[in-house]
């Protein structure tokens, strides 16, 4: 059966000479192309599955990228309008970037406008 996974017309005999065409030869080959085709064909189905599966995932990979950068952009959006809302009522510049500063534990103290008292928070 070795000699059947080598094209027929790659074979050669062991003293040089062409193999005289036989109907041997051609019912193996004939028998080798029926086997050979049956089982591709058997499995054919697997490769439009997994084509079918590829274009799924590029669409949903697609898909949720478009929804992610829509979120960021929204955020993005929000964060500046945020900024000039904080720029505009308290005088603070935004933040063009940096990261804001974490707020310790300790206690502030503030002074509430209506009593003139000051006021702790934890």
């Amino acid at each position: 059966m070795g000699r059947m996974s080598e094209p027929m017309w790659k074979r050669e005999i062991s003293n040089g000479a062409q193999p005289m065409p036989s109907w041997t030869t051609y019912a193996e080959a004939m028998n080798q192309f029926n086997r050979s085709a049956r089982a591709f064909m058997e499995q054919v189905h697997l490769l439009t599955e997994a084509r079918t599966a590829y274009q799924e995932a590029m669409a949903v990979g697609t898909e949720l990228r478009n929804r992610l950068d829509a979120g960021e952009r929204t955020l993005r959006d929000l964060m500046t309008q945020l900024e000039r809302v904080v720029s505009d009522h308290l005088g603070e510049p935004p933040l063009d970037g940096e990261k804001p500063e974490l707020v310790k534990g300790g206690n502030t103290k503030t002074k509430t406008q209506t009593t003139g008292t000051w006021k702790g928070f934890p």
